[in-house]
């Protein structure tokens, strides 16, 4: 112990001040205090450097700082606050002083490449120009599938542009016609809004009258709602005038109040508040469907449009009727939120074990939280129960369909066709790809993000449903993006632990998700759907992010690329996963009505018909909220 240690006491201070951070300045005012400063610098040839250096480098900094009231327009000469030229320490400056890191500059043809491959502009103006011009592209694109229509089909409910016919597949109200009406009235084509409002002036009131047995559910999603919607954007009661052209709004709305009379029928004459699914027009009869039950979608996906022509007319029926089907079900069991697809008119009850977000359940859950903010989006209003349901039904969601792909994690949503008890299906519609928008919207309210972040409306659960919004849509993209036409199937299924079939991907091998998803051959049909569009708008709209007008705009030069037929109009699609595609002899009324719509919009400005002045019904007619508040 009485040997010397091998550090002094100093070092041991250093040691445990070295976490601590000390200033250069400091070190130096400490240094100049030490007795021992001279002896140790002049002891050594080392410390004379230092000591030198310490001098050389304050002087520099002396001469540097004198002349830092210019502005270096060369190697050689400064620019002082009076334009006049001053000497610099030339050489040295030049030797020490870096010169400026700037960003690489592009020529004007390195710019238009950038661009064309499909990467945004950094100019907010050139970006804006951008779609402004892609904006146009989807109305050429409308204008080219109404001159097809028009030309082969007019008044028809739908166009078979191959064989240049028309076909009445929706009960022959010229449903083409009214599902286009409001696209052409929000794209400014007054051409097309005069021929449309023309055609339901002079020959919808007479089809309304003499036509029989249509479906409770797409005529009033389709032709009410597109009637109604006309009434509104052509300057119905407090509308907005986006046209003066076709017939006076009140011929909109007395068309829409005389066709609703007659599909009252489905409600007067059904044992239960669940109506029947089939009308017959000219009597004012109706029945249920064969089998006797209902979708579970078709009944609880009517209450928008008579809530509004409730509002507009005057006359409460219609929404105390539509109303009802909403009350109901909110005493009828679930899982966890969720429901079987089926419905009995009879019993009240429903039908079937099968749980899904695809076809005849999907609007259920659209329409729980649209009605609630067509309505006022209060927690203490009437339909305040609809927002309950709706929050209970996602979280059911999130517990029991939501599963991720192998090998690259996508998000999806698949489906209990036995329902809780039985086998989960990796199975998911495209109809699905509406459920990312319907849960952006319920998380914000139509507000954008930041708006509602601003705002402190945002919860712990808005904030899952938006970051499930965001996947699920990568995951509804990815769908188009695996294919080798770049357009979705039908339903796709995903390569899971427990599920896969090799031989079935979609044929575009470049793809990082080909073996994620997978493809059966009746399933590779594309029918012109509109769900993902819809969503990449709402997304867009919510979240600002540029990737989905990008995506949209990828999936919009698909369609331009294989469904357009060159005598006029769109046609749908046999196999997405071989190019050419084989064709198919239709275009759907929601491919103007929907598809067409969402896109212009997802390019357009949020003005045009704001998320929070408006909810789009289950067919894209924009229907304002809280109309008589």
């Amino acid at each position: 112990m009485s040997n010397s240690l091998p550090y002094s006491t100093k070092d041991v201070d250093y040691d445990n001040a070295k976490f601590r951070h000390r200033s250069f300045s400091k070190v130096i005012t400490q240094n100049l205090l030490t007795s021992n400063l001279k002896r140790d610098c002049v002891s050594c040839s080392t410390g004379k450097f230092l000591f030198l250096l310490l001098i050389f480098g304050v002087a520099y900094v002396f001469l540097a700082h004198s002349s830092s009231d210019g502005v270096v327009s060369n190697g050689q000469e400064i620019v002082n606050a009076n334009n006049s030229i001053v000497d610099t320490p030339g050489k040295l400056k030049r030797l020490w002083r870096k010169p400026p890191r700037l960003p690489p500059r592009l020529s004007p043809d390195e710019k238009g490449n950038v661009i064309g491959v499909g990467r945004v502009p950094g100019n907010p103006d050139d970006v804006r120009s951008m779609w402004i011009a892609r904006q146009q592209k989807v109305k050429e694109a409308f204008v080219h599938a109404w001159s097809g229509y028009k030309k082969f089909a007019m008044g028809c409910d739908e166009l078979m542009p191959l064989s240049h016919r028309g076909v009445d597949g929706l009960g022959g109200l010229g449903a083409t016609v009214v599902d286009a009406l409001d696209t052409a009235m929000i794209m400014g084509l007054d051409d097309v809004v005069a021929e449309a409002g023309s055609w339901v002036e002079e020959h919808l009131p007479e089809r309304i009258s003499n036509k029989g047995q249509v479906n409770l559910f797409e005529t009033t999603i389709r032709v009410l709602g597109g009637l109604l919607s006309a009434y509104h954007l052509s300057g119905g009661e407090k509308g907005m005038s986006l046209t003066h052209a076709g017939p006076k709004p009140a011929v909109y709305l007395e068309t829409a109040k005389d066709l609703a009379d007659r599909l009252l029928s489905a409600f007067t004459a059904s044992p239960t508040d669940i109506p029947f699914s089939d009308v017959i027009l000219h009597d004012r009869s109706a029945h249920p469907a064969p089998g006797g039950l209902s979708s579970t979608s078709e009944v609880s996906t009517l209450q928008l449009e008579f809530n509004y022509l409730s509002s507009v007319s005057g006359d409460q029926k219609y929404s105390l009727e539509a109303m009802k089907v909403m009350e109901h079900m909110k005493t009828l069991p679930k899982v966890e939120g969720l429901v079987p697809i089926y419905i009995s008119p009879h019993s009240g009850e429903f039908g079937g074990d099968n749980i899904r977000l695809g076809s005849r359940g999907d609007s259920y859950y659209e329409y729980l939280i649209k009605v609630w903010l067509q309505t006022g989006a209060s927690i203490n209003s009437n339909t305040s129960y609809l927002y309950e349901m709706y929050k209970e039904a996602m979280n059911g969601v999130r517990h029991l369909l939501v599963r991720k792909s192998i090998p690259n994690g996508l998000v999806f949503v698949g489906e209990l066709p036995y329902g809780s008890n039985g086998g989960f299906s990796p199975k998911m519609d495209h109809l699905v790809c509406f459920l990312p928008g319907t849960l952006a919207l319920g998380a914000t309210k139509g507000l954008t993000k930041k708006q509602a972040m601003e705002k402190n409306m945002l919860n712990f659960e808005d904030l899952e449903n938006l970051k499930l919004a965001e996947e699920l849509t990568k995951t509804c993209f990815e769908m188009y993006a695996v294919t080798s036409t770049g357009l979705a199937p039908e339903i796709a299924y995903f390569h899971t632990e427990e599920y896969s079939e090799e031989g079935y991907d979609g044929g575009n091998k470049s793809s990082e998700f080909v073996n994620d998803i997978i493809i059966k051959p009746a399933d590779r049909h594309n029918l012109l759907r509109p769900e993902t569009v819809e969503s990449l708008f709402v997304l867009f709209r919510i979240t600002e992010d540029p990737k989905y007008r990008e995506w949209g705009w990828h999936i919009f030069e698909a369609f331009e690329k294989h469904t357009k037929v060159d005598t006029g109009g769109y046609c749908s699609l046999d196999d997405v996963t071989s190019v050419p595609p084989r064709r198919r002899d239709k275009m759907e009324t929601f491919f103007l009505g929907e598809t067409l719509k969402y896109l212009y919009l997802l390019f357009a400005d949020s003005s045009l018909v704001p998320l929070d002045k408006f909810v789009f019904n289950t067919e894209a007619h924009p229907i304002p909220i809280n109309l008589k508040k």
